[in-house]
């Protein structure tokens, strides 16, 4: 489930261009600030492993994905605006029992004007944005990606809890459109006395991209080095053939391409090509991906689905989740369809199935699920 604000608001799933919903708290001489968020309830029957070796159905009612966030801004001069973003998620199904906005979602504040746009903080990865999101950017489900690829696509874990740090820690630069073109750098820092850097030195993880938009079509390439996942990983779960610590581990790079062809208001097209190559394939594969997607906006909602090829490159060792690695290649092919109904401009609902062609269906399932938004 990737969500930055219900699949960036939803009516930019219902209609590819939608303004999102807040609350205007304060506009005055130049300053700005706004309050929104959501409600995302949903319930959904999933394969997943029942403890004792087994695949079966998962039912679970639950809380899917609600934020609460805060936006502001102040106009600088003509040229020169300071913004921020500020944004909370909580189990909302059970908020009397949880700990109330327990998460956080992004976090940042930058400069924007005439020379671009820089910020710092925390947000979603360069690549999500511009290459996976065009393709599945879905209300429950979605198709795999290679963010998680040095965990593997069964499973993998060699890096503990680094894994989930895509976001953190980042600076970037885009720069502003120039006939059409624009391009992105940045870089994740880690500290040498940071809990989650896996070396003992500071590191600074290059990433960037470019984009090109002319007419209805839009190209983006984006690379990331991911070399703040390089470093020492004795003790962690990446184990050699005789069950010893691996030692150093090299994560490799990712890249990808995505292409979006607006046909007309109502229908979307996008087509990617992601790959992760792997810097260390005794642990980790490489891991190819091919998507395509269509969204069709029918009035009261839209529907929309995403077809994905994934193939998976060979590794030595059996530390994939559910079986031993042999060496051998494996793909998959990935289908995940859905549709929306709005029922107001801030209420609506929908139903999302997904197949991912794995081992007794694992992950499967459908999802049934509403959000209102504010």
């Amino acid at each position: 489930m990737k969500k930055s604000l219900v699949t960036t608001a939803v009516v930019g799933a219902l209609s590819f261009g939608s303004n999102a919903y807040s609350a205007e708290i304060l506009n005055k001489d130049g300053t700005s600030f706004d309050v929104y968020g959501n409600l995302q309830f949903a319930f959904w029957s999933l394969q997943q492993p029942d403890g004792s070796g087994d695949v079966d159905a998962s039912n679970e009612f639950g809380d899917n994905g609600s934020t609460l966030g805060f936006k502001g801004e102040h106009s600088v001069n003509d040229d020169l605006t300071a913004y921020f973003k500020y944004e909370f998620e909580s189990d909302a199904d059970e908020i009397k029992t949880g700990n109330g906005l327990d998460t956080g979602d992004q976090a940042y504040f930058g400069l924007k004007g005439n020379f671009g746009d820089g910020r710092v903080g925390s947000w979603d990865a360069l690549i999500d944005d511009w290459v996976q999101d065009p393709v599945s950017n879905n209300e429950f489900f979605d198709v795999s990606d290679s963010n998680g690829a040095i965990q593997g696509i069964s499973g993998v874990t060699t890096l503990g809890d680094t894994s989930t740090d895509r976001e953190g820690d980042k600076f970037q630069y885009v720069s502003p459109s120039f006939s059409g073109f624009r391009i992105a750098a940045g870089f994740q820092f880690k500290g040498s006395s940071e809990s989650e850097n896996i070396s003992d030195s500071d590191k600074a993880a290059f990433f960037g991209g470019a984009e090109y938009t002319t007419g209805p079509v839009r190209v983006a390439f984006v690379y990331d080095s991911l070399d703040n996942y390089d470093g020492d990983v004795t003790g962690r779960q990446n184990l050699d053939a005789n069950g010893a610590a691996a030692g150093s581990f090299d994560a490799g790079d990712q890249f990808g391409l995505s292409v979006q062809y607006t046909v007309n208001d109502d229908l979307r097209l996008a087509v990617k090509l992601e790959q992760y190559n792997s810097g260390d394939d005794d642990f980790v594969a490489d891991e190819s991906r091919y998507a395509l997607a269509a969204r069709y906006h029918y009035g009261q909602g839209d529907i929309y689905g995403t077809y994905q090829f994934v193939d998976v490159g060979d590794t030595q060792f059996s530390n994939l989740a559910g079986g031993a690695a042999d060496g051998s290649d494996d793909s998959f092919n990935e289908v995940v369809v859905g549709t929306t109904y709005e029922i107001t401009p801030a209420l609506y609902t929908y139903v999302e199935a997904a197949y991912y062609d794995r081992e007794d269906d694992l992950g499967d399932g459908i999802a049934v699920g509403a959000a209102y938004l504010f």
